[in-house]
């Protein structure tokens, strides 16, 4: 597929085909796809906890909201994301660069988080991008260290659907304004 395909084709599924597996070197190779996508200074902060096991993936599972949980059955593997604090966004003193602050992590990781994804489609994976966890189970369960800012969870599978309607995309009047 070209970028526009790969662009056109991911959706967020939320209903995925019979239980599937995928391999370490699958999920590298997302990972590897991730680690392309620029981020503050090159500081790299995004970090990547993935369960493949059917055991783990349960327990990470657990750690969703209720609707989330629903959504995640029959997926292969669930990754949580998360980046190390202070660093983006801060000057080599550990002062923010600018007002945002811890922003520019989770901005940078949301980049890294595309990349993935679209690297997911590419591959004939589907995902879905998940805020509603219990972070403190997840970095208790992970082992995450307290420096790092937990901030998604992403599915991944096959659907079980073969097409998935495309939401209607704001007019590209509303959302910009040339000058």
């Amino acid at each position: 597929m070209n970028f526009d395909q790969v662009v056109e084709k991911r959706r967020s599924i939320r209903s995925y085909a019979e239980p599937t597996s995928f391999t370490k070197d699958q999920i590298t190779g997302l990972i590897l796809s991730a680690q392309q996508a620029p981020s503050w200074k090159n500081s790299q902060t995004g970090r990547y906890y993935i369960a493949l096991t059917p055991e783990k993936i349960q327990a990470v599972r657990s750690c969703l909201n209720a609707h989330n949980q629903e959504v995640c059955k029959n997926i292969g593997a669930l990754i949580v994301t998360s980046f190390i604090k202070n660093i983006s966004g801060f000057d080599k003193n550990g002062y923010p660069d600018n007002e945002l602050g811890n922003g520019w992590g989770c901005y940078d990781l949301g980049l890294q988080n595309a990349f993935l994804i679209l690297k997911a489609t590419d591959c004939g994976m589907d995902s879905i991008i998940m805020g509603l966890r219990d972070a403190g189970k997840l970095r208790h369960l992970l082992e995450i260290p307290e420096n790092e800012e937990i901030v998604s969870v992403i599915a991944l599978g096959y659907r079980d659907q073969k097409e998935v309607k495309k939401p209607e995309r704001t007019a590209i009047e509303k959302i910009t304004r040339f000058f």
